[in-house]
């Protein structure tokens, strides 16, 4: 018998939302997909679909009426994100949601290197001021991007130094919120780091992917100078190019080292090693 839950899924066009939402339908929960174009969405036993945005107050009370727990990964990166975040948290509380599972980021805080983790910071923070309940997890640097962040010459570039990340893969963040969203109240009032299994300098994670993916890849070290202006070519605005380049900042700084086994506990099975994520 299907679940007398309600989840709604944010993101369901996204690769994290779609597989979270495609986990929660092998389990015949009853979920709402949140989507600004809703012939994007996936068609999954189980589920409806409802249009909304985070920038838009009204669609977003309507939308999530009736809903238990909210996931919500964060929004497209732009200027007004941290705004749209906050005003969809206030729609949800509006809206009767009792419980927000929030996609953070790794080490999020006030004054994170990484410029996009102080918006997921405020963003936690605006969350537990409605006092509604709350989970956060704060995942690390997907393991899946590492390829797209190599050249076209098999390099890859950026400030990192000899800094670690404990990169993580976007199926165990996958698996780690689809049981979190299955067990309301259990995981309430808690904040979770989400990592792979081992933590690696640039050098080292662009070995290894070279290693299991049959092609020469190797790491090459900038300065923050030559970063942004190897980017500034690309078309990005300034203030993409400033947070593309606090990514590897921030590993230089050390705040994106360090390994959780919070995969483990929640999920009960170990993270996949950067090797075992390309078949190395």
């Amino acid at each position: 018998m299907a679940s007398a839950r309600r989840i709604a899924v944010t993101g369901s066009t996204g690769t994290i939302g779609r597989g979270v939402a495609e986990r929660l339908a092998a389990t015949r929960v009853r979920q709402r997909l949140i989507a600004r174009d809703p012939t994007r969405a996936p068609h999954l036993p189980g589920a409806e679909v409802a249009v909304a945005s985070y920038a838009n107050s009204e669609l977003a009370r309507a939308a999530l009426a009736g809903i238990e727990t909210l996931f919500m990964v964060s929004g497209s990166e732009n200027p007004d994100r941290l705004s749209e975040h906050r005003t969809f948290v206030d729609a949800a509380i509006v809206a009767g949601v009792a419980r927000i599972v929030y996609l953070s980021f790794y080490g999020a805080s006030q004054h994170a290197t990484f410029l996009l983790a102080r918006d997921h910071w405020q963003t936690e923070q605006h969350i537990a001021a409605t006092g509604v309940e709350y989970t956060f997890l704060r995942d690390n640097l997907y393991a899946d991007f590492l390829p797209k962040m190599t050249g076209p010459d098999g390099v890859i570039r950026g400030p990192a130094g000899e800094g670690r990340v404990s990169v993580v893969a976007q199926r165990d963040v996958m698996d780690v919120v689809s049981v979190v969203l299955m067990t309301p109240g259990e995981h309430d009032m808690a904040s979770y780091d989400i990592t792979g299994p081992e933590s690696l300098t640039m050098a080292e994670a662009a070995e290894i992917i070279g290693r299991s993916t049959g092609r020469r890849i190797t790491y090459e070290s900038e300065s923050v100078e030559q970063a942004f202006a190897s980017r500034a070519g690309l078309g990005a605005p300034d203030w993409q190019v400033a947070a593309w380049v606090s990514t590897y900042t921030a590993i230089a700084a050390g705040e994106l080292d360090g390994v959780s086994d919070d995969v483990r506990r929640i999920t009960g099975h170990e993270p996949l090693s950067l090797s075992r994520l390309f078949g190395g």
